[in-house]
C-alpha cells in the first residue's frame, strides 16, 4: 500500500469546482465512510483478519425527502439528503448485520450525529460544534443481525453545509463499533443542512462616491445591499468628472473565504462572474445601467465568522481601464441569504418516525405544558388577587383604625376643653 499527501489547490478554475474538488481530494462516500477506511476493511476481510459486519444506515423518510446530487470523480454523484434548519427531525434505522456462523466482540456500538469543521491546513484538528450520542448496544458479542431505531428529534443545526477551497462544514451519521484490540469498525452517512431565512427587515440602498482629485468622479448606485441567491442586482453608474481617457468599464462577482483567526487567516478569491457593462470613452453627465442576474451561479449565503473558523464574503468589484491599460478598482460588498422557496414552509419536511407517534406525543406534550402552565398561571393569578385583597383590608383597616383613634382624641379634646371652660366659669364665679 502506498500514501499519497498531497497540497490542496490554492484556487478553482471553475465557479462550481469547489466543493467537487474538496470531495474528489477527500474520497467521501455518503455511505461508507471514507475511502480509506473502506479500503482498509477489504484489505482485512481479503486477508481473513476483517470482522465482516455490514453495517447499514437507513433514513426513515428517504423516499419522501429532497436529496442533492454533489459531483465525484469519473462523473459520478453522490445523493445527500437535504434537512432544513433545528426542527427538521433526523430518524432512521441502524442494521447490523454478519455472515452466519460468524461472531464479533466488542466494547459497545454507538451512534452519533456530529456537524464538524475541517480546515484543510489543519487536518488533525477537527472542530465539532455538534455531537450527538446515543449507544445502541453494551460490551459483548455480535452473533446475529440487529436492527435500532434511531430518532435525533430537534437536533440543532445551527450552520448550513459549506464545501469551500480551504474549509468544508458537514453533518454526518456515524456508527461506531468500539473494539479492543482491532481497529474500531465505523460507517458514516453524511447529510446536507439548508438555512432558509426571512427576507431581511432593513435593505439599504448603496450609493457611494469615489473618484481620483480633478481628473476622475464617478457615483454609482444598488437598489439594496442584501440580496437572495435568486435576486438579480440592479444598479446605476453615474459620471460626474471624466478626464482622463476611459478604454471600458467592467463589473465583476468575487467570493472571497477567509479561514483561521488573527495572524493565521487564509484568504482565498474567486472570481465568478466578469462582464463588460460599457466600451468606449464616457463623458460628463452620462449614466450607464447595470443588471445582474445570481440566479446563474453557484451561491451561498454569506456567512460571518462561523464558529470563529471561516467567513464567506460576496464583493461588486467596478473596474475601469484607462488606454494605458491602468485599471482603477472599487469593491463593495453584498449580503446574500437563501430565500424559502415558493410553496415550501420552513417545516413542510415530513417529520413522522417509524413508531407513528411522534407528532402526536409532540402534540400532548405541548398541550400538557401549556395546560400545566395556565394552571400555574391561574395559580399565581389567585394567589396575587387574595394577597391583594388582604393587603386592602388590612389597608382599610388600618385607616378605620387611625380614623377612630383621631375621632376619639378630638372627643377628648373637646371634653378636656369643656372642663377648663367650667374650671373657668366656676373661678369668675368665685371671685
Amino acid at each position: 500500500f502506498f500514501l499519497m499527501i498531497r497540497r490542496p489547490p490554492r484556487s478553482t478554475l471553475m465557479r462550481s469546482s469547489a466543493a467537487s474538488d474538496v470531495y474528489k481530494r477527500q474520497g467521501i462516500n455518503a455511505e461508507y465512510g471514507t475511502c480509506n477506511e473502506q479500503q482498509s476493511t477489504m484489505a482485512l476481510e481479503w486477508l481473513g483478519l476483517g470482522a465482516k459486519l455490514n453495517i447499514d444506515i437507513l433514513i426513515g423518510d428517504a423516499d419522501e425527502r429532497r436529496t442533492i446530487e454533489l459531483p465525484r470523480d469519473g462523473g459520478k454523484t453522490d445523493p445527500m439528503f437535504v434537512y432544513v434548519g433545528d426542527e427538521d427531525p433526523v430518524f432512521g434505522k441502524v442494521k447490523l448485520s454478519l455472515k452466519s456462523g460468524k461472531k464479533l466482540e466488542h466494547l459497545g456500538v454507538k451512534l452519533e450525529l456530529i456537524g464538524q469543521i475541517e480546515l484543510f491546513y489543519d487536518r488533525g484538528n477537527h472542530f465539532e460544534f455538534l455531537s450527538l450520542e446515543k449507544e445502541l448496544l453494551p460490551a459483548g458479542t455480535i452473533d446475529k443481525a440487529h436492527e435500532f431505531d434511531f430518532d435525533f428529534e430537534n437536533a440543532p443545526k445551527p450552520h448550513e453545509n459549506y464545501c469551500g477551497v480551504n474549509v468544508r462544514l458537514r453533518y454526518f451519521l456515524r456508527v461506531t463499533v468500539l473494539r479492543s484490540i482491532s481497529s474500531n469498525i465505523t460507517r458514516e452517512l453524511d447529510l446536507w443542512v439548508y438555512s432558509y431565512q426571512s427576507p431581511p427587515e432593513v435593505n439599504n440602498t448603496i450609493k457611494m462616491e469615489v473618484g481620483i482629485e480633478d481628473c476622475l468622479h464617478i457615483e454609482f448606485e444598488y437598489g439594496k445591499s442584501k440580496y437572495h441567491l435568486k435576486d438579480v442586482v440592479i444598479g446605476k453608474i453615474y459620471f460626474l468628472l471624466v478626464r482622463i481617457k476611459i478604454k471600458h468599464m467592467e463589473i465583476a462577482l468575487l467570493k472571497r473565504e477567509s479561514t483561521g483567526s488573527g495572524p493565521n487567516v487564509y484568504n482565498e478569491s474567486e472570481t465568478l462572474t466578469k462582464f463588460e457593462i460599457m466600451d468606449g470613452a464616457p463623458v460628463r453627465g452620462e449614466s450607464i445601467p447595470v443588471r445582474l442576474f445570481l440566479g446563474g451561479f453557484d451561491l451561498t449565503p454569506t456567512y460571518r465568522s462561523v464558529e470563529n473558523k471561516f467567513s464567506l464574503k460576496y464583493y461588486l468589484n467596478l473596474v475601469l481601464v484607462d488606454e494605458e491599460d491602468r485599471r482603477y478598482f472599487k469593491q463593495q460588498e453584498i449580503t446574500l441569504w437563501r430565500k424559502v422557496p415558493t410553496g415550501l414552509a420552513l417545516n413542510a419536511q415530513p417529520t413522522q418516525s417509524y413508531s407513528g407517534v411522534r407528532e402526536e406525543a409532540a402534540r400532548a406534550e405541548e398541550e400538557a405544558k401549556e395546560a400545566a402552565i395556565k394552571k400555574k398561571n391561574r395559580k399565581a393569578k389567585k394567589e396575587k388577587d387574595k394577597k391583594k385583597k388582604e393587603a386592602k383590608e388590612k389597608k382599610e383597616a388600618e385607616a378605620a383604625e387611625k380614623e377612630k383613634a383621631a375621632a376619639d382624641d378630638a372627643a377628648d379634646d373637646a371634653a378636656a376643653a369643656d372642663d377648663a371652660a367650667d374650671d373657668a366659669a366656676a373661678a369668675d364665679d368665685a371671685a
